[in-house]
C-alpha cells in the first residue's frame, strides 16, 4: 500500500468524523449534555488533527488544534455549552470540513473567515477561565483598601483592564500546590506504526502538551550498519509525563498508534510536596544493614514499638533512604500487579467490544457496480432459460422445472443480497443538510431548527448520491421563501424561531422524504399573478389550487422580488423536479396560508431492479411496477358507468373509480377499448388517488433489470424505463403517476406514438 492510498483512507476516515463530529454537536445543541457525546465530539476533532499532522497537513492541523482546545474546555466543565458557543462551534465543524475538502482536492478555503473562527474559539477557551479564578480569589484575598475599590475602566479601546494587587499576597509556600501526578511511559513502535504514515515525534509533541514531560530514548535494540533494515523500527521511548489529565487522556493521543506499538503506562508513586516537607532539626537514627537482605520486608512485623517509632521518624525527616527505598518497592510491586490486572480486565473489554461489534470492510464502489450488473445479467439469463423450458416442456413436471425454481429463487436471494450491499441510510445527505440552514439563516437574519427524522432509513446509494441537489434546493427555498422574518412571526403570534422538519420512511416499495415548514406557506394569488407577468399561463387561466402550487416547478419561474445570493434566478424548484423525475420519482406539494407548506418526494428504494406485473396493451408489452397495485380485476359490463362524453366509471364494492385506458393514453391505439375484454388493474398514485388501468391480458409477475430509456434514446412521456424480458425481446416500463396524471386532464409532455418493441 502505498502512500496516496493510505491518504484516501485518512479522507475517508475523516468523513466519518465529520459526521460523528456534526452530529454530536447537534445533540449538544438539542440539550444533551452527556459526557459520551462531549468525548465523541472531542475525539472526532482529536483523530483528524492525528492524522493531517503525520501527511503534514498544517492548516488543517492549525484549525483543529484550537478546536480541540475549546473542546477540551468544554469537557473539563471550564467551558458551558450554550447556544451561542455552540452555534460557533458549528461553524468551526464546517470550515473544518471545508479544510479536509480542500487538503483532499487542492482546493482552498475562505482565509478571513477561517481566521475569525480561530479568534472565536480562542476567544471562548480563554475567556471563561478568568471568571472563575475570579470568583475564587475573592473569598482568598487579604482584607485590604484596594480590595473593596471599584474596578477601574478600561484604559484603551482594546479592552485592557488593569487589576491592582500587593506584592505582600505572594507567601511563597502558600501558594506552592501539590506535585501532579506522575506516569511512567514506555512506547515501543511497530514498523506497522510507520508504514501508516504516523510519525513517532508527532505522538511526543502531543502528549507533551498533556504535562510535564521528560524522555529518554532507548537506542540500545540499534544494529550495525550492515545489519539495518530500513523499514524496521530499533527505537523505544522511556516517558515520565506529570499531568492532572489521567490516563485515559495519555490513551487518546496514542489512539491512531494503539495497535502498531507497545504501550504501557504505569502510575506513579505520589511524591511528597514541598509545603509537607518541614525542615526539622537533624535526629540521629539507627540503621541497621540487615534490612537489605531478602528477609527486610518480614522485619517490620517483628520490631519493637520503639524500632517503629524511630522508622516512622526516619522516614519523616527523610534521612534513611534506604528504608523508603524498600517501602516504594513494595509500592511499586502491588501497583505493577493492579496495574496488569487493569491492563488484563481492558484488555478482555476491548475484545468483547470487538467481537460483539460488526466488523466492517471498504470496498470500491466500481466493484460493487459490476458485480449489480452481472448479477442483473444473470437474472435475464434466468428468465430466458426459464421462457425457453416452458416453451418446450407443457407438462411442467419435469425435473428440469423443480431445477428452474430453485435457481430462481436462489437468483433472488442474490439479487436481494447484492441490492443490501448498496443500501446506505440517508442520515449523511440529511446531516449536510444541516449546515445549508445555518448558514442562510445567517444570511437572511432568520433563526431556524432544523429536525431531522427517519435518519437510518435505507435506500440504494445511486438514489442517495443523486438527492442532494434536490434537498439542497428545497432547503434554500424553504428558508429563503417559507419562513417568515422573526418580526413577521412575533407579530403573527408565532415563535420567533421557524422550524424545517426533513423526515424519511419507507412506504409501498418506495421511499418517501417530507420537507415540512412553519412559515407562511404558498402565496397563491403572488405566484399566479408572477406566472402571467412572465407570460407562463394566461391572464383568464383557470387554476385550482394544487395547479397554482405547482407553477413553482416551471423553468424560470421565481417569486423572489430581487435577485440575490440565494434565490432569485427561478432554476432551483425546476432542478428539483427534473431530478426527481429522473430518478423515477415525483414530487407533491401541499401548502396551507399561513400554516407552511409540505414538500413530498416518493423515490424507487433502488435503480437497478424491480418487481412488475408484465401486460399486454394494443399488441405491446408493458410492466408495470407491482408496489402501485393494489388488485386486479375482471371488469363486468353490469359494473362499467359512463361519465360524460369520454369518461367511464367502474363499480368496486360499492364505490366509483375512473377506468383509465393505458393504450388510448399512449396513443397505441386511436378508440377506447371494451373493458370487459379486458383487466383492469387497479392502482394507487401519490396526490393522484386510485385508477382502475385497463390492460387486454396479463401475461405474469415477474422481477425485472432496469435498463435507462433516456440514457439509450430519450425521454418518452408516460414511460419510465425499459428492461429485457426472458425471451429477448424488450418492454417499456410504465410510469403510473404519468397516465394516472393524464387520466385527470394533465397532458402528456409531448404527444408521442410509440412503436412497436417485437
Amino acid at each position: 500500500m502505498d502512500m496516496n492510498e493510505i491518504k484516501e483512507i485518512f479522507f475517508q476516515e475523516c468523513e466519518e468524523q465529520l459526521a460523528e463530529l456534526e452530529s454530536g454537536l447537534l445533540k449538544m445543541n438539542d440539550g444533551d449534555r452527556d459526557p459520551e457525546t462531549v468525548n465523541a465530539v472531542f475525539r472526532a476533532v482529536h483523530s483528524i488533527k492525528g492524522g493531517a499532522g503525520a501527511f503534514g497537513l498544517d492548516d488543517l492541523v492549525a484549525f483543529a488544534h484550537v478546536f480541540e482546545t475549546t473542546l477540551d474546555c468544554v469537557r473539563s466543565n471550564k467551558l458551558e455549552p450554550t447556544q451561542d458557543v455552540l452555534k460557533v462551534m458549528l461553524k468551526s465543524a464546517d470550515v473544518l470540513a471545508d479544510l479536509t475538502n480542500a487538503a483532499r482536492d487542492g482546493g482552498s478555503v475562505d482565509e478571513s473567515r477561517s481566521r475569525g473562527l480561530v479568534k472565536e474559539l480562542e476567544a471562548l477557551a480563554n475567556g471563561e477561565l478568568p471568571a472563575p479564578s475570579a470568583a475564587v480569589e475573592a473569598p482568598a484575598a487579604k482584607p485590604a483598601p484596594v480590595a473593596a475599590a471599584p474596578a477601574p475602566k478600561p484604559t484603551d479601546d482594546s479592552g485592557f483592564q488593569p487589576i491592582p494587587f500587593s506584592f505582600d499576597d505572594f507567601g511563597g509556600e502558600e501558594e506552592v500546590g501539590p506535585d501532579l501526578p506522575a506516569y511512567e511511559i514506555t512506547f515501543k513502535p511497530r514498523s506497522d506504526l510507520y508504514s501508516k504514515g504516523n510519525d513517532a515525534t508527532l505522538l511526543l509533541r502531543d502528549l507533551s502538551r498533556l504535562g510535564e514531560m521528560s524522555v529518554y530514548c532507548n537506542m540500545d535494540a540499534l544494529p550495525g550498519l550492515d545489519e539495518l533494515d530500513a523499514e524496521a523500527a530499533y527505537f523505544y521511548w522511556n516517558i515520565t509525563l506529570k499531568t492532572d489529565k489521567g490516563e485515559d487522556a495519555i490513551r487518546t493521543v496514542f489512539e491512531f498508534a494503539e495497535w502498531d506499538c507497545d504501550l504501557q503506562i504505569t502510575a506513579g508513586e505520589e511524591k511528597v510536596t514541598a509545603p509537607d516537607a518541614e525542615e526539622l532539626p537533624m535526629i540521629p537514627v539507627p540503621f541497621d544493614l540487615s534490612i537489605l537482605d531478602d528477609g527486610a520486608t518480614e522485619a517490620p512485623a517483628e520490631q519493637p514499638k520503639a524500632d517503629v517509632a524511630a522508622a516512622v521518624a526516619a522516614a519523616e525527616t527523610a534521612s534513611n533512604v534506604t528504608q523508603m527505598a524498600a517501602a516504594a518497592a513494595r509500592v511499586e510491586k502491588k501497583e505493577s500487579a493492579a496495574a496488569a490486572a487493569a491492563s488484563a480486565a481492558a484488555a478482555a473489554q476491548n475484545n468483547a467490544a470487538a467481537a460483539s461489534a460488526g466488523q466492517t470492510i471498504r470496498v470500491d464502489l466500481d466493484r460493487v457496480d459490476r458485480l449489480i450488473n452481472l448479477v442483473g445479467e444473470l437474472v435475464i439469463n434466468q428468465a430466458m432459460l426459464s421462457q425457453s423450458v416452458i416453451e418446450n416442456d407443457t407438462t411442467g413436471t419435469s425435473s428440469i422445472n423443480m431445477g428452474l425454481e430453485e435457481l430462481q429463487q436462489l437468483t433472488r436471494e442474490i439479487q436481494d443480497s447484492v441490492m443490501a450491499i448498496r443500501a446506505q441510510p440517508v442520515k449523511p445527505v440529511f446531516q449536510r443538510m444541516s449546515r445549508i440552514v445555518r448558514e442562510i439563516a445567517d444570511m437572511t437574519g432568520k433563526s431556524i431548527r432544523l429536525i431531522t427524522e427517519g435518519e437510518n432509513t435505507e435506500v440504494d446509494k445511486t438514489v442517495i448520491d443523486k438527492l442532494a441537489e434536490p434537498l439542497t434546493h428545497m432547503i434554500r427555498n424553504a428558508v429563503d421563501h417559507g419562513i417568515e422574518t422573526p418580526e413577521k412571526r412575533a407579530a403573527n403570534g408565532k415563535n420567533v424561531e421557524g422550524t424545517v422538519r426533513l423526515t424519511a420512511k419507507h412506504r409501498s416499495g418506495r421511499i418517501l422524504i417530507e420537507l415540512a415548514d412553519d412559515g407562511a406557506g404558498i402565496n397563491r394569488e403572488k405566484v399566479k399573478q408572477k406566472a402571467i407577468a412572465n407570460e407562463l399561463i394566461p391572464a383568464d387561466a383557470n387554476l385550482t389550487d394544487e395547479e397554482i402550487d405547482n407553477l413553482i416547478f416551471l423553468p424560470g419561474f421565481s417569486t423572489a422580488d430581487k435577485i440575490s445570493d440565494i434565490s432569485g434566478r427561478g432554476v432551483g424548484m425546476d432542478v428539483v423536479k427534473r431530478s426527481i423525475q429522473a430518478l423515477g420519482g415525483r414530487i407533491n406539494i401541499t401548502s396551507k396560508p399561513g400554516q407552511g407548506s409540505v414538500f413530498t418526494m416518493s423515490l424507487p428504494l433502488t435503480l437497478a431492479v424491480l418487481d412488475g406485473m408484465v401486460v399486454t396493451v394494443a399488441g405491446q408489452t408493458l410492466v408495470v411496477p407491482l408496489t402501485a397495485i393494489v388488485e386486479t380485476l375482471q371488469p363486468e359490463a353490469a359494473a362499467i358507468h359512463s361519465f360524460g362524453a369520454n369518461h367511464r366509471l367502474i363499480s368496486i364494492r360499492n364505490s366509483f373509480c375512473p377506468l383509465v385506458d393505458v393504450g388510448r393514453i399512449l396513443n397505441f391505439r386511436a378508440t377506447q377499448a371494451n373493458p370487459v375484454e379486458g383487466v383492469a388493474l387497479l392502482v394507487e398514485s401519490e396526490g393522484g388517488g386510485q385508477r382502475a388501468l385497463m390492460v387486454d391480458a396479463i401475461q405474469g409477475q415477474r422481477q425485472v433489470v432496469i435498463k435507462s430509456l433516456e440514457a439509450n434514446y430519450t425521454h418518452v412521456p408516460g414511460i419510465a424505463a425499459a428492461t429485457i424480458l426472458g425471451d429477448g425481446r424488450v418492454a417499456l416500463i410504465l410510469d403510473v403517476d404519468a397516465v394516472v396524471g393524464a387520466s385527470r386532464g394533465q397532458a402528456l409532455r409531448q404527444e408521442v406514438s410509440l412503436a412497436a418493441v417485437g
